[in-house]
């Protein structure tokens, strides 16, 4: 018989709070269009792209990332010494090690948690979110910040038509603490490697170090093959959602989607029958594509201006690189 004490975890998990960060800086389409040849027409018309954040050198991944989660952490009533694991979802921290959520949590005052990062792409901040369930169900903490948090003007070629105009800058966090009721729904995820090729780095650091390529590596992708997958298999992904949760379509009040592309966005909507009813996030106009912090900055949006209200019922679902991707539906705080 084994002698290990029983788990004395939560029933269940819940957001507690959100909070966001966006960079002072924003960047209209005209400033893109002095390095690709295009026009504004056509990247509101592919994209749905008007203007994104970008970061100054003093906007760290760090500064952005403790200023999203103390935003968090105040919406939940928490204070920072109460926050026992912090999980941070990213792609543009550029130290191998140690870990960026290590940082964030000192700088945050949380004493000491554990801290870890996390890479999946633009379905980042979906598998934090898991993670952190599953901490709270399992009992290993009790209060969790999950940082979803990019600078992705680091990693942008501005020359790639394809991609020069897409990516943002910013942090969204979110808490996950205890609840006796499900408001954390089951997560729907999973990746597909052989479609790997599709978003990519341009090339390793390694061949930085030894002096090629002679452009810093940044990231690039398939936009038909991309916009294609993101259609026809992610709308299918967020149904597995719903039925997971034992939900319809005419059940929810939000829907939050990565904010990739305002196309793919209006074409899932369409796909999934959502009622008008249904207050659709569609944060990309003004932020851009932001990676895993795209969902917690919607989110926060949604609620700052009264769009979403707390007890709301909202499918959440996040995709990209890899390509891996994770839906769920969740109660807003």
């Amino acid at each position: 018989m084994s002698k290990i004490n029983p788990s004395k975890g939560a029933p269940y998990a819940r957001i507690m709070g959100v909070g966001g960060y966006r960079p002072t800086r924003v960047v209209p389409n005209e400033v893109i269009l002095q390095t690709i040849d295009s026009s504004d027409e056509w990247i509101r018309s592919r994209s749905g792209i008007a203007s994104r954040h970008w970061a100054s050198p003093e906007e760290t991944v760090a500064a952005m990332s403790v200023e999203a989660a103390g935003k968090a952490i105040a919406a939940a009533g928490l204070r920072p010494e109460q926050v026992d694991a912090v999980i941070v979802a990213t792609v543009s921290h550029f130290h191998q090690t140690p870990a960026i959520a290590t940082e964030i949590a000192d700088r945050m005052g949380a004493g000491k948690p554990a801290a870890f990062d996390i890479s999946a792409g633009c379905a980042g901040f979906g598998y934090g979110l898991t993670l952190a369930k599953g901490l709270i169900v399992e009992g290993s903490a009790s209060h969790v910040v999950v940082i979803g948090v990019e600078r992705l003007s680091d990693l942008t070629d501005l020359t790639d038509r394809a991609t020069a105009f897409l990516f943002g800058d910013g942090a969204g966090a979110v808490v996950v603490g205890p609840s006796q009721e499900p408001m954390i729904g089951p997560t729907v995820w999973g990746s597909e490697g052989d479609k790997a090729e599709t978003i990519r780095q341009t090339a390793p650091w390694t061949d930085y170090r030894d002096g090629a390529p002679a452009a810093f590596p940044a990231i690039t992708q398939e936009g038909q093959a991309v916009f294609r997958w993101a259609v026809f298999e992610m709308a299918k992904v967020a149904q597995q959602a719903l039925d997971a949760a034992g939900i319809g379509p005419g059940d929810l009040d939000v829907f939050i989607p990565h904010q990739a592309n305002m196309r793919i966005i209006d074409s899932m909507v369409k796909t999934l029958k959502l009622p008008e009813s249904v207050t659709v996030a569609r944060d990309v106009e003004t932020t851009g594509n932001t990676s895993a912090a795209s969902i917690p900055l919607a989110m926060e949006r949604l609620l700052a201006t009264g769009k979403a209200e707390s007890g709301d019922t909202a499918l959440v679902i996040g995709f990209g690189a890899g390509l891996v991707y994770a839906a769920t539906v969740v109660t807003l705080p």
